[in-house]
């Protein structure tokens, strides 16, 4: 199971953003040339949350059977040492969860704004900021931090 949820974590996390870029592309759009926020538009902004939302229930599962965070905490106070774990044990969950919520904030802030400009300077800010920390706390296969491939398989 462990594998199976792993990998449906990594494919996810290409929804995630592909979600999140497009919904940021339609309010900054939207802002700029001062259009009306339509129904296309909202979907947009609840299917970007539900994704993530998605990607958070998957990345817990990922969090609580991972052997790799399972160790980290049951060996603390050498693991603390090692980048690779602590990332994982610590800094990856802790930065995803927040911008979740930023996600989630920016969403229902959006929802309930009075104006179509308003709405979209909303999600405009609020998912460019859970953006970066997103693209920040992913183990790309560049990155200094932690490294993981683009894409998990069996």
């Amino acid at each position: 199971m462990y594998s199976t949820v792993l990998i449906l974590h990594s494919i996810f996390r290409w929804l995630v953003l592909l979600s999140l870029v497009y919904a940021i592309f339609r309010a900054g759009r939207g802002y700029f040339t001062k259009s009306s926020f339509s129904f296309w538009d909202n979907k947009v902004r609840h299917w970007t949350a539900t994704i993530a939302h998605v990607q958070l229930i998957l990345g817990m599962l990922v969090y609580m059977k991972s052997p790799l965070v399972q160790y980290y905490f049951a060996n603390f106070k050498t693991s603390i040492s090692n980048w690779d774990l602590t990332f994982f044990g610590l800094f990856h969950f802790t930065l995803m969860v927040v911008a979740i919520v930023l996600i989630t904030i920016g969403s229902a802030k959006a929802k309930r704004k009075a104006t179509d400009l308003e709405k979209f300077k909303t999600i405009l800010l609020w998912f460019s900021i859970a953006l970066t920390i997103i693209f920040i706390a992913i183990p790309w296969p560049f990155s200094p931090l932690a490294n993981r491939p683009y894409i998990r398989t069996f």
